[in-house]
């Protein structure tokens, strides 16, 4: 019992910043992972556009070995990771806000590392259009805290159909 007490008299003890400021970074990246999630229900491509540092963020996707294998049944080419320029932020919520049909992205299990001042979040992520899962994996963002707030400067995901 006195150790509790005296971890408890040790933690009043410290400057309330000392642990606060974590759990500021933690729920303002938290913040970032909402937008996006919002962003695509609503097809709201500023405030999407708006959580990127710039327009060359990584955007990549890895197939999963066993769609992979789907694939080259068709194409023997076909390949786990392939780089394409067009395949970026602005392509994806531009062709979100021109589909008819209604997306979301669901995220699981988020977890959130940080310094402060450079963040990385990893997660289960679900795709749906109209209610109905298109593909899921897993997904991992880099951020940077930046002077306008957090920005994402890359996001790589797995692709499973």
């Amino acid at each position: 019992m006195k150790t509790v007490l005296a971890v408890i008299a040790l933690l009043l003890a410290l400057p309330a910043d000392a642990h606060a400021e974590p759990d500021r970074d933690l729920r303002s990246v938290e913040a970032v992972v909402e937008a996006f999630r919002a962003s695509i229900v609503d097809r709201d491509e500023e405030r999407f556009m708006k959580l990127f540092l710039d327009d060359r963020t990584v955007w990549q996707y890895v197939v999963g070995d066993a769609n992979l294998a789907k694939m080259r049944e068709k194409n023997p080419q076909a390949a786990k990771a392939k780089v394409d320029a067009k395949n970026n932020p602005r392509s994806f919520i531009d062709g979100i806000a021109a589909d008819k049909a209604k997306s979301e992205e669901r995220f699981r299990d988020v977890q959130v590392l940080s310094d402060g001042d450079i963040a990385s979040v990893y997660f289960d992520y679900s795709f749906l259009a109209d209610g109905k899962e298109t593909n899921r994996g897993k997904e991992a963002w880099q951020l940077v805290r930046t002077d306008d707030g957090w920005k994402i400067v890359s996001v790589i995901w797995s692709v499973n159909w």
